[in-house]
């Protein structure tokens, strides 16, 4: 072997070739050793307590020698899945295979036109079109994504909104992945790029009724906090942009919308646990905001308007929100009144306001539901969904005034659904089901509903899909799934790509586990701040149950999560690395402490709520207690692999970086640890539609190869 001075490369590189014949199976190359990351330790001390970290070195993002290092962990990886090559092609094209190519959207109305996007065949973006009055019309090409992209490794198009003339479209692009965008201004009458264009901002912007006046977010260029709001008038000198607010609490983010009557410009700023919204008429985008209620600690509210009517979701005295109006000119909370009182067993989610109807989003025992409420003869009524694991959606509904509901739904077995809603004559119209090409029947699989008992006692629902002829026997390859953090609950949805899986025999579950809002809000209170370990161990526990009930063995059982799942993954396999055979970790957010120690990274003051402050001495020792780069130890590991992008600002790419190299040290079996950075992408990975199956491809086939499947 040869040395330099960052790292270690083999050089028997001429024997990694796999052999792959007609009737011979594919081996992985043999005696060939990953890099090895040179150790220069550091010392990280606080609160009088010391940790070495061997790897901080590989925080330099413009060190030549950590690229170099990166490119040869890719390059490492190319070699030891060398002989999955045909497998991945073969995932990919059915992957692919099963995709409509030239696909469009249901489209939606408002102000006399009909909006939707399409798919060319063979094209990585999406389309923006309309038509004028009816489907009939000709179409108006609003803008070629794909000709946006031309010249670009990553590309990604957002804030796509029209103008209340419907004549100029603003929208933004980010052809970095570290989203930050420019916002463009695009004359529909003329097809020309309006004025200036606005650099470095958000996607986020709302437009005034008077047509020429935008609302824009502006981040912050080294933590990416969004905090600042700016209003501009098109074909004005971008320098000309006004500040009309800036968020000067560093926990707190800001952001602005415009409430579904067209009425009111809000501007949110928000963190974890405290709300404080401000407004301007939508018609006076020159005057003063005005305060609806100051912030308040633990105080979350959002708001909607209808008539002279505010409707505010709230967390007011009712952990699981409730639903309360105040009239337009008294919005302080002492004129707050119930609505939707409080429900212990319901979580309400939000509100879709129509002129005579309120959409009610809400979640009980793991499921959503929309509840219908006539404002006029206060009847209500909920949809019925009928199956034992879904998720239901409120779609997109522009007009104000219309009766009729746009939502989606979809699950484990039944592909993205769309409908139309009658809300007085309830009466419904499925309008598109995602096609699902070559040889699909979802009468093949069969989802199921499960639950574990977790260490406390709280029984952790498992949504499950897989074959029919499936028999639990403990022979069948499983992979959980699990995300646990934020709130953010898993819904039970279809997925095409994963058909590739459940066809060569595997059950595929999701664990609710706490940290998400499944089971209401207590869900997530018992898995953040000091209670995050139950996330841990209710994924653990959901697992266990599983081997219970035949489903699988732990030779067979793999385990997967992305970004604060990630967290999840690296806690699971520092606490019970026997329970699989092997993990994908996606952009895994790892490197807990330091992170959090370090508020010149995006997000990190703004989670303070979440994860904890490790300035304040009992965080830091419970947050040190999981995290999973500074508890790993000498000991069995199972196969895994690391997902990381170079320019990704949610989870920076040396958090996986680092975590592999220690637990490559630190690996006492022969297990393989591999770790896979997009040299060209940030936290979602690649950003075309046909690219990202490329990545879904690897994935696949690593799980596939650790069971011996390469068909």
């Amino acid at each position: 072997m040869t040395e330099n001075k960052t790292f270690i490369i083999p050089i028997t590189i001429a024997i990694i070739l796999s052999i792959i014949a007609c009737d011979s199976q594919p081996r992985r190359a043999v005696d060939v050793q990953p890099p090895i990351a040179e150790k220069r330790p550091v010392e990280l001390t606080i609160h009088g307590h010391t940790r070495i970290d061997n790897y901080y070195w590989l925080n330099e993002r413009d060190n030549p020698e950590v690229i170099e290092y990166i490119e040869a962990e890719n390059e490492y990886l190319s070699t030891m899945m060398a002989h999955t090559e045909r497998l991945q092609d073969r995932l990919y094209n059915e992957m692919r295979g099963r995709i409509r190519e030239d696909d469009q959207s249901v489209p939606y109305k408002e102000n006399g036109y009909y909006y939707y996007t399409r798919y060319e065949e063979g094209s990585e973006y999406p389309i923006y079109c309309r038509r004028k009055g009816s489907m009939d019309a000709p179409e108006e090409i609003i803008i070629d994504a794909n000709k946006k992209a031309e010249g670009h490794s990553f590309f990604m198009l957002s804030g796509v909104t029209m103008s209340p003339g419907h004549d100029t479209v603003a929208f933004a692009i980010d052809t970095v992945g570290r989203r930050m965008y420019t916002i463009y201004f695009k004359d529909l009458t003329t097809g020309e790029i309006l004025g200036e264009n606005v650099p470095n901002v958000t996607p986020n912007l709302e437009w005034a009724n008077d047509n020429k006046t935008v609302f824009y977010s502006r981040q912050d260029p080294q933590t990416l906090r969004s905090y600042q709001v700016y209003r501009y008038e098109i074909g004005q000198p971008v320098q000309n942009a006004q500040l009309v607010y800036e968020e000067p609490d560093e926990t707190f983010r800001s952001w602005v919308t415009k409430t579904k009557s067209k009425e009111f410009i809000v501007i949110t700023s928000r963190s974890t646990l405290s709300t404080e919204q401000r407004i301007v008429h939508a018609d006076t985008p020159n005057e003063s905001f005005r305060v609806i209620q100051p912030r308040q600690h633990e105080l979350e509210y959002r708001i909607d308007h209808a008539g002279d009517i505010f409707y505010i979701v709230t967390n007011l005295n009712a952990p699981n929100y409730t639903l309360m109006t105040t009239p337009v000119d008294r919005t302080r909370k002492e004129h707050w009144r119930d609505f939707i009182p409080h429900r212990e067993e319901v979580l309400l989610e939000g509100v879709e306001l129509f002129q005579n109807y309120i959409v009610v989003r809400e979640r009980k025992e793991g499921l959503n539901h929309l509840r219908i409420i006539d404002r006029i003869n206060e009847e209500e009524h909920y949809l019925d969904f009928g199956e034992p694991a879904y998720v239901a959606y409120v779609a997109n509904n522009r007009e104000f005034e219309s009766e009729t509901l746009r939502y989606g739904y979809s699950s484990l077995t039944t592909p993205n659904s769309t409908y139309d809603y009658n809300m007085r004559t309830r009466e419904r119209e499925l309008l598109k089901q995602t096609e699902v090409l070559g040889v699909f029947d979802p009468n093949d699989y069969v989802t199921e509903r499960l639950y574990a008992e977790a260490e406390d006692g709280a029984m952790i629902p498992i949504s499950l899909v897989h074959r029919k002829e499936l028999k639990r026997d403990g022979t069948n390859p499983l992979l959980v799934y699990g995300y646990g953090s934020y709130g953010a609950s898993m819904s039970a949805f279809f997925s095409s790509n994963r058909l590739s899986l459940l066809d060569r025999g595997f059950v595929y579950a999701i664990a609710h586990i706490r940290g998400g809002q499944e089971m209401g809000r207590h869900w997530y209170e018992d898995g953040k701040l000091l209670n995050k370990k139950n996330t841990f161990t209710d994924f653990i526990a959901c697992t266990e149950a599983l081997h219970a009930k035949g489903y699988s063995t732990p030779e067979k059982t793999f385990a997967q999560g992305g970004s604060a799942g990630g967290l999840l993954m690296g806690a699971v396999v520092n606490m019970r690395p026997d329970l699989y055979n092997g993990i994908i970790a996606a952009v895994p957010f790892v490197d807990v402490v330091t992170t959090m120690l370090d508020d010149s990274i995006p997000l990190t003051t703004e989670e303070y709520d979440e994860w904890g402050n490790p300035n304040d001495p009992g965080y830091y020792e419970y947050m040190l207690s999981y995290s999973p780069y500074d508890n790993v130890v000498p000991q069995e590991y199972p196969n895994m692999l690391i997902t990381s992008g170079l320019h990704d600002s949610q989870v920076q790419y040396w958090e996986p970086t680092k975590w592999t190299a220690k637990l490559r040290e630190k690996n006492t079996g022969d297990s393989i640890i591999l770790l896979y950075t997009n040299m060209e992408a940030g936290h979602g990975g690649a950003s075309g539609r046909f690219e990202t199956l490329r990545e879904v491809a690897l994935q696949y086939a690593f799980l596939l190869d650790l069971i011996g499947i390469y068909k």
